[in-house]
């Protein structure tokens, strides 16, 4: 994880674009391949050349909104949709999944007719995404960025899987590892301090950590597993004071989104494969408990996420995570 990476939250909005720019999937255009791209469009969240650039105007902003990197005014809605769908291989991970073999696409130096050809069975026809994920584009209507493309696409990717479910089974996609890593600043429960312990819950699973006696700034570094059934949700996380002889109190919630995490790591595959590179993010806002956004990673071939989260409905308290996600189909 870079530098970079770990300031998206805090920067302008110029900043955070060109920080994504400089992830190394980036350095590229998306449909040809051509250096050092300066365009992009905003709605399906690819940095792409002068020349593909072209041809995305020609679809219509309903299908790609093209801006400049560097002459145009941004959005925050804009430079969010960017930084959610994670760059050009992740997003290249959903629009190319289903290339045939043989087909090439187009260079840097291919005439304008062969990146015309591509660019529209891409993106237009969407030619090359699973079937259930493809979606009819309204040409009358304005593009928002807040329901992009890639969007819709990668919310269509989790609605198809949850449709999928047997009625009274459940079918799982993968595991989650959840490393508890501490609580700082936990609230006091007990005379002068807390006896606490974390409690996750998807589903109808249920685990937690050791208790950790008389401290607010507890160490855990405890591993947790769940199971990640087809229609998911997101974790609840609580944290609870061992109490041995009455009811144990409850220390603080939050809940944990992890969609994104699940999006990204399907749409690369097997993780291993690849650098480690950034893939997406989970973005903080008044909806989540998040204290700063939290990134998406493959390292040293895992697919994993920290997070750091404000206690809900307490006076205080934070608990601070590392998931990793372990697909069944590796």
């Amino acid at each position: 994880m870079s530098g970079h990476q770990l300031g998206l939250g805090r920067l302008s909005g110029k900043e955070r674009l060109n920080d994504l720019l400089l992830q190394s999937d980036n350095h590229v255009c998306a449909d040809c391949g051509a250096p050092d791209p300066k365009w992009a469009s905003a709605n399906i969240g690819v940095f792409i050349c002068l020349k593909c650039s072209g041809v995305h105007r020609s679809l219509g902003t309903h299908i790609s909104k093209v801006l400049s990197v560097t002459l145009d005014e941004w959005s925050d809605d804009e430079i969010d949709a960017m930084i959610e769908v994670g760059g050009n291989a992740s997003a290249n991970s959903v629009y190319e999944a289903f290339i045939s073999e043989g087909y090439s696409k187009p260079g840097p130096e291919s005439g304008q007719e062969e990146h015309e050809k591509f660019i529209r069975s891409k993106y237009e026809l969407q030619e090359f995404l699973k079937p259930s994920l493809r979606i009819l584009s309204n040409s009358s209507g304005q593009s928002s960025s807040k329901t992009s493309l890639s969007r819709k696409i990668l919310d269509g990717f989790h609605s198809s899987n949850s449709s999928q479910k047997t009625e009274g089974m459940v079918e799982f996609i993968g595991m989650l590892k959840v490393k508890v890593l501490k609580g700082t600043n936990l609230a006091v429960r007990d005379v002068q301090s807390s006896d606490p312990y974390v409690m996750l819950t998807l589903g109808e699973q249920k685990v937690q950590t050791k208790v950790k006696k008389s401290t607010l700034n507890p160490v855990w570094n405890e591993e947790l597993m769940l199971s990640v059934p087809l229609a998911f949700g997101p974790i609840k996380l609580q944290v609870y004071d061992h109490d041995a002889i009455t009811t144990d109190d409850l220390m603080g919630v939050a809940e944990i989104d992890i969609q994104p995490l699940i999006t990204s790591a399907m749409g690369f595959g097997d993780a291993r494969v690849y650098e480690n590179m950034q893939i997406g993010k989970w973005l903080k806002s008044d909806d989540n408990a998040l204290i700063e956004d939290s990134p998406i990673n493959i390292a040293d071939g895992k697919v994993e996420q920290a997070i750091s989260l404000k206690l809900q409905d307490v006076e205080s308290g934070e608990i601070h995570l590392l998931l990793e996600w372990i697909s069944l189909q590796s």
